[in-house]
């Protein structure tokens, strides 16, 4: 048994994983940490998982847990990460961060949008854990930068029609609503009950951080600067999300051409579903799951293609893609402990 560790388990992403590995047929939690719960059982902060696990939460050390573990997930906010992983990782670990801290390529980009990094020799080594894309890179790397929600959900039908030259790069729009839990578990007016309750917005419009985020691996695939037009909502429900992206056909290229792209590109990949056009994808199908669904509509009028793109935030877009990225950084089947079907209703 792979013996694992989850530094900030108390969050929802990390409380997820400790959902989705305590039924991993090859993985052992052996140490789970908090701060503000340090002495306190899990299953006293969520008791849902009660039986689930006896673990109690501890405080962060990074002897005990590399004594204890081989493998780590950071559920941390950004800016800790960096600080902790180059220990674990020179100490022999393989590690998942599920924040920010090393999903870019360039420290400058990271930098603009979160603040000054300091542990910029491990950004130049850690791999994009976008695991349909990168799983050959995956598959021999140490750090692992999980994406975040709203890009997976974006970059996932993008990234084969650009490098397939099957669509206009400066004419993407991305509009996306995500559940609640998105925010995270920590206090926040804006995602009180009241202020959610009843309402439908859209937030940080132009300035969400993910965009430098999206723009860095578009522009990768499609080999120049892309720039894009991104605005998110926020929907009252707590798990879920949706991208309706629209984008324009190069020359010669037609709605058929975009589906068999995708169909083809995505056909060793069973967590990526393209949906029929007379189902297409809605956030009930996909919620607890690690599935990404895409449904595609062309706008014959306008030589316009609309893609449909829904993920759990919280699974795909989170705690289960890291565990997709776990079960490839060791060798495992990539769906091991990820193939309960999705709830009918």
């Amino acid at each position: 048994m792979i013996r694992v560790g989850i530094v900030g388990a108390t969050g929802y992403t990390g409380a997820e994983l400790v959902r989705l590995l305590s039924v991993h047929p090859e993985i052992e939690l052996k140490a789970l940490t908090s701060r503000q719960y340090e002495g306190v059982r899990f299953d006293t902060v969520y008791p849902a998982l009660a039986g689930v696990t006896d673990l109690s939460c501890e405080a962060f050390s990074a002897d005990d847990v590399c004594n204890k573990t081989d493998f780590v997930f950071m559920a941390l906010p950004h800016s800790l990460p960096m600080l902790y992983i180059p220990e674990l990782i020179s100490r022999g670990k393989k590690v998942v961060d599920l924040s920010a801290d090393f999903r870019f390529n360039d420290p400058a980009i990271y930098e603009s949008v979160y603040q000054p990094h300091s542990a910029k020799d491990l950004m130049k080594v850690a791999v994009y854990g976008l695991s349909e894309v990168y799983s050959a890179s995956i598959t021999s790397a140490t750090l692992v930068g999980n994406p975040g929600c709203y890009p997976t959900s974006i970059l996932l039908p993008l990234i084969p029609l650009l490098r397939n030259n099957l669509i206009d790069p400066n004419s993407i729009i991305a509009d996306s609503k995500s559940g609640v839990s998105g925010a995270g578990r920590s206090l926040s007016l804006t995602t009180h009950f009241c202020e959610v309750n009843e309402s439908f917005k859209a937030y940080k419009i132009t300035t969400h951080r993910h965009t430098p985020e999206i723009e860095e691996v578009l522009s990768e695939h499609a080999g120049k600067p892309i720039s894009i037009s991104f605005v998110p909502h926020l929907l009252p429900m707590t798990r879920g999300m949706l991208s309706t992206i629209y984008v324009n056909l190069n020359k010669n290229v037609n709605g058929k051409n975009v589906g068999e792209c995708l169909i083809s590109f995505f056909a060793n990949h069973p967590f990526v579903r393209i949906r029929p056009e007379d189902q297409p994808p809605d956030t009930l199908y996909v919620r607890g799951t690690n599935y990404c669904d895409i449904g595609l509509k062309m706008d014959e009028r306008n030589n316009r293609m609309i893609i449909v793109s829904t993920i759990d935030n919280l699974i795909k877009g989170a705690s289960g893609q890291a565990v997709q990225n776990m079960n490839i950084m060791l060798g495992l089947d990539e769906t091991t402990g990820l193939t309960n079907p999705p709830f009918p209703i």
